[in-house]
This record gives structure tokens, sequence and C-alpha cells, in this order.
């Protein structure tokens, strides 16, 4: 018998395991950033009282997105994908959200499809070495006051208000946010974090003036670093400026909408914040 209930911090050895088992970047550090965001709404599968599967979900008002959607591999089409995500979509709906969002791989897709998701873009997950292209003119070192400034930024390209989890970013790696300025006003902003793979870039929000000149700044950085960057196919001037530094694609993701959509100014989405928040 399947049983979903919530997740506990001691569920976070299930999540790395299954993590693991499926190639996934996630540190614990991610798992418990998840936990500390909604911690009413991740929740673990069971079966015949033996954990086998985990979601997670982070709500910013009326929307929220679903990540982490992980099942034990020899467990796999006995419907606990499903029972997860109904879970999952339950507790959004409860809560009042409108738009409920995801980033799918092609082996989620048809499940995802089946409970009311609908395609709204392709995403490129970009992976490479960094390399050293020299000085960035006019990046500079985010300050805590650059972090309302950056979020202001993030909603209008993102149309949603994600202060929690950028915040949450930000104070982890203060020395990794690095902001471009015009006028006094943040026009460009992108932070890195640690993963179990490769380092993530990301989120990467700026327009198109300010773009190279953070990625530039990042590959300056971290120059020798293995990166994962998760770039919107319909940004095809920051696909082109990473593959022409040495990164090249290794799979895409579809990201998805339940709901009233929500449409992202992809010409200023130069590196989504990960598959789990968008």
């Amino acid at each position: 018998m399947i049983r979903v209930r919530g997740m506990r911090f001691e569920d976070l050895t299930l999540g790395l395991r299954l993590k693991q088992r499926a190639g996934w970047n996630q540190t614990p550090a991610d798992w418990a950033r998840f936990l500390s965001l909604q911690p009413d709404g991740c929740f673990v599968a069971e079966l015949d009282g033996e954990p086998i599967g985990t979601v997670t979900t982070c709500g910013f008002g009326p929307v929220a997105w679903v990540g982490m959607m992980l099942v034990e591999p020899h467990r796999r089409g006995q419907g606990i994908g499903r029972a997860l995500l109904t879970r999952a979509l339950e507790f959004l709906e409860a809560k009042g959200v409108r738009s409920v969002r995801l980033d799918a791989t092609p082996m989620g897709e048809p499940l995802y499809l089946s409970l009311g998701f609908v395609p709204q873009f392709h995403l490129a997950r970009l992976e490479g070495e960094l390399h050293d292209m020299g000085e960035a003119a006019g990046v500079e070192a985010g300050r805590r006051d650059d972090w309302d400034s950056a979020a202001q930024l993030d909603a209008e390209v993102t149309h949603t208000d994600r202060r929690p989890l950028l915040f949450e970013l930000f104070r982890e790696r203060p020395g990794e946010l690095r902001v471009v300025r015009r006028g006094g006003a943040v026009v460009g902003f992108l932070t890195t974090r640690r993963g179990a793979r490769a380092l993530y870039v990301g989120p990467c929000l700026a327009t198109k003036e300010a773009g190279p000149l953070l990625l530039s700044d990042v590959c300056r950085r971290h120059a020798g670093k293995f990166a994962f960057v998760d770039v919107p196919l319909g940004n095809a001037f920051a696909l082109s400026w990473l593959k022409r530094h040495g990164l090249y694609e290794q799979r895409q993701l579809l990201r998805m909408c339940r709901g009233e959509p929500i449409t992202e100014c992809v010409d200023q989405l130069w590196a989504s914040s990960g598959p789990e928040k968008g």
C-alpha cells in the first residue's frame, strides 16, 4: 500500500540516495533549503512502510514550483510518482496557488501531461569546464542593499515574487552574488552554488548587455571548474555565447505549467535557478 507523508529532516538521507541514483547534482544544503522554504510542502512516499520516493514544493504566493520527483528505480511504474504528485497538487491547491510549474525530464513528462500540465518551453542543460576570458568591466560584488533591486529585476523577468528563494541563495554564498548596475539600479545579477557533480551557475537574469559580462565574470572567477548551466532555448544569444566558450548540451528539460500560465521574458533569463525552482 502506498502512503504519502510529510518529509522530515531525517528523510534527507533518502533524498540524497535517490538523487545519487538518478545522477542529479543536488547537495545536502539543497535538500535542507527545500525543507526550510516549504517545510509543510515536501513529501515522502512509502510502500509497505519502506520510504521509496520524494517530491518537494516551493510556493511564491499564487505561483509554486514542484521539484525532486524521485522514485527508487526498482519501484517505478507502480503509481508512486502519481501518488506523490497528486499529494503535492492537493497541498498547493489548498494554499490557493493558481499556477503550478516544473521542469520535466523526458521520463516524467507523460505523468505531468496526464495531470493537467501543459508545455511552455525547453531549456538546455549545458555543461563543461569554465575558462578565464579576462576581466569583465562593469561587474561588481553584490552588496546586501542590492538584494531588493535584484529581486525586483527577477520579478520583472519571471513574473513571480521569488524573494524567499533569492535571499536564501544570497545569504548562503554572499561572495557569489555579482551584479551589473546602471543608474544605480541592478540590470543584471548572477550567483552560483556548489553541486555534488558540478558548480551550478544560476540564477542569472540580465539585459542583453549585462548577461555576457556576468557570464564572463563567473568564468574568470571559477576557471578550471566543471559547471552546469540551464538556459532557455528562447535565449539564443545566451546559448550561443556559452557554446562558443566551450560548454556543450547534455540534455533538455521541458518547462510546464498547470493552471494560470506564467510567461517569463526568456531573452533576459540567462541561467535558471534550477529544475526545482525555475
